[in-house]
């Protein structure tokens, strides 16, 4: 009998070359879309960073260039070229400033030049050196034309070629923290924290809330389900800029609906401002936020409602469980999961929501929330490190929130 050959020790998973291979091509074939993502969102991300330590104004956006406007004075004998230059920048310095122009056919130096300029030909050369931040200068050239209305003309037409560097404060080494002891300073920065918390719990939870007693209504067979359940997400499609609207409208403390109702029942006793005054007006775009946005959660919740096991429920009916020990010993622990994944996916979407805020109040009356912030910090302010310092918060704030819900929510709920 032949010895028992030794069992040959199975090579670890991946190491094989049909295994190296097939990962070569996975790589190959996945590394179009890491690149796209990265440039879709790694490089705005890292600009937004960039930016925000650095102490750029939206002016500062265009780098600083020479502007040269270039035009035919005077008449007869005493025809003047002149150039007028200006520093685009107001504290950019810009240098080697140069204007090079070619004179047109028939037209003549007449006379002296300025000592920055010289003439070569027909060649025009201006050296004009450093131009400080916010500098004008001008320039004179005396000409002499054989006819002169075709000489303006010719001048008028051509373009002169000015050079020059300056610096770029996106580019530069410049580097400060001022825009963020700008955004810690004071008690502004905790108070528009704090709407912008109230705004984005209360609203992401209300929209769960209403959502799932919305699904509990549609999970049964009823004449109309269909109809009902398009209605609900309404709200959800609708554009907007029409739902914003409607609402305005419908609350106006002087035409509204709701206003003149709540009179004629005697509820109170004057108009209410429910978009313009605190804390009311908070209180209207979170409930706002609820209405619009409970939709989604009807649907994900309804969906997971209908692939509960039904066996469940009668064996509960048999047991002489009551609808509510239904509902909670049953279908919550069911639910959670989907309830986690849109409790996340709500608070991203609604911390950084900006546009139902800004068409119903404009962030005023107490309703400033961070990405609010952003926007009038970069653009009404026209401070874009601040703004994007803002935008920098949030970020944080986001990251700090999805790691602690990964790290205990998700893991108490399996996922």
């Amino acid at each position: 009998m032949h010895p028992a050959q030794p069992m040959q020790p199975t090579p670890p998973l991946g190491t094989t070359p049909l295994a190296k291979r097939e990962a070569r091509l996975a790589w190959s074939l996945l590394a179009p879309t890491i690149i796209s993502v990265a440039l879709v969102v790694v490089l705005p991300l890292f600009a937004i960073f960039w930016i925000s330590v650095k102490p750029v104004s939206l002016a500062d956006l265009r780098p600083p260039a020479p502007i040269v406007r270039e035009d035919v004075r005077g008449s007869g004998d005493e025809l003047t070229i002149r150039y007028r230059i200006r520093n685009s920048s107001q504290d950019r310095l810009i240098s080697g400033v140069t204007i090079s122009d070619t004179l047109p056919g028939g037209v003549q130096v007449s006379g002296a030049l300025p000592e920055v300029c010289r003439v070569e030909g027909n060649a025009l050369t201006c050296i004009l050196g450093d131009l400080e931040g916010g500098a004008r200068d001008q320039l004179n050239i005396p000409i002499s034309a054989d006819d002169e209305g075709s000489a303006e003309e010719s001048i008028e037409e051509s373009e002169p070629i000015v050079t020059g560097k300056g610096d770029n404060v996106l580019t530069s080494g410049d580097f400060t923290f001022e825009n963020f002891a700008r955004i810690f300073d004071g008690d502004e920065f905790w108070g528009v924290l704090g709407v912008t918390l109230f705004y984005t719990v209360f609203g992401t939870v209300g929209a769960l809330v209403v959502g799932l007693f919305a699904a509990l209504l549609l999970n049964k067979e009823f004449p109309g389900q269909g109809i009902l359940r398009g209605l609900y997400l309404f709200p959800y499609v609708a554009p907007v800029i029409a739902v914003a609207f409607s609402w305005l409208i419908l609350f106006d403390p002087f035409s509204g609906s709701a206003n003149a109702l709540l009179l004629q029942m005697g509820a109170v006793d004057e108009s209410i401002n429910f978009f313009g005054e605190r804390p009311q007006a908070l209180i209207m775009v979170t409930v706002f936020e609820i209405w619009r946005y409970f939709p989604l959660s009807f649907l994900f919740i309804l969906a997971r409602m209908q692939s509960i096991d039904t066996d469940m429920y009668e064996a509960a009916d048999m047991d002489g469980a009551s609808p509510f020990q239904k509902f909670w010993y049953l279908s919550v622990p069911q639910l959670l999961g989907i309830l986690s994944v849109l409790f996340l996916l709500r608070f991203i979407w609604t911390f950084n929501k900006f546009d139902d805020i800004f068409l119903l109040t404009g962030g005023n009356a107490g309703t400033r929330t961070l990405t609010v912030n952003v926007y009038e910090q970069a653009f009404a302010v026209s401070n874009i490190g601040a703004g994007a310092a803002v935008a920098v918060v949030v970020f944080c704030c986001l990251l700090t929130f999805s790691f602690l819900f990964f790290r205990f929510i998700s893991r108490e709920e399996g996922l």
